[in-house]
């Protein structure tokens, strides 16, 4: 278990409707994907602030914001690239004692919702998928990035390689079809023999 987990204490909503809160900061979160455990680093302390509120019978309501800021690599450079996330959270919960993990799954209504069976609910599960939900796909670190040399790997934002000078082009006439008259590199086309077959018609 890890102690730095961000928690919050929702016994007194199962015994009496109202609202309980809690914030802090964390640099990292612990949780499974998968049967694995998985650890999601944040390249600085990370602030939540989290207000769960009572519905009706055995569902809640959980809202607050989130804002961690990601590490991610540049997908044409892959220099380091600090992604800052604002996300603002807004959820349904329901109770189901049997539950011995909290998850997410999709509610009828379409909404996604947060089940939970420990009153004292860890919400690292549910603060990573928010986040890796929420996180963009690929990033640059420069939108004018230049990218690795794709021979050397030599990074061209640092400047040119031996392999970034223009590789020259063969002459266009060498890759006509056909014989090209006065020419001894020219190509010979493989289909230039059918010319001739008198082929049935359909």
């Amino acid at each position: 278990m890890n102690d730095d987990a961000p928690r919050i204490h929702l016994g007194s909503l199962l015994r009496a409707p109202g609202d309980v809160s809690t914030s802090g900061e964390v640099t990292e979160l612990h949780y499974e994907q998968a049967g694995r455990p998985q650890v999601l680093r944040f390249a600085e302390p990370a602030p939540y602030e989290i207000d769960v509120n009572s519905l009706e019978g055995n569902e809640f309501w959980l809202q607050g914001y989130f804002e961690p800021v990601l590490e991610q690599e540049c997908s044409r450079c892959l220099r380091p690239v600090t992604v800052p996330l604002e996300l603002k959270l807004g959820t349904l919960m329901q109770y189901r004692p049997a539950v011995p993990e909290s998850f997410l799954e999709e509610a009828d209504t379409g909404e996604e919702l947060l089940v939970f069976g420990n009153p004292d609910l860890n919400l690292s599960h549910y603060l990573a998928e928010v986040t890796l939900l929420s996180s963009p796909l690929s990033v640059l670190h420069d939108p004018n990035c230049k990218g690795l040399c794709q021979v050397c790997g030599h990074d061209l934002n640092d400047g040119p390689c031996e392999h970034s000078a223009a590789v020259p082009i063969e002459d266009e006439t060498s890759l006509h079809l056909g014989v090209q008259e006065g020419s001894q590199h020219a190509r010979q086309n493989p289909f230039a023999a059918l010319g001739g077959l008198n082929l049935p018609e359909d």
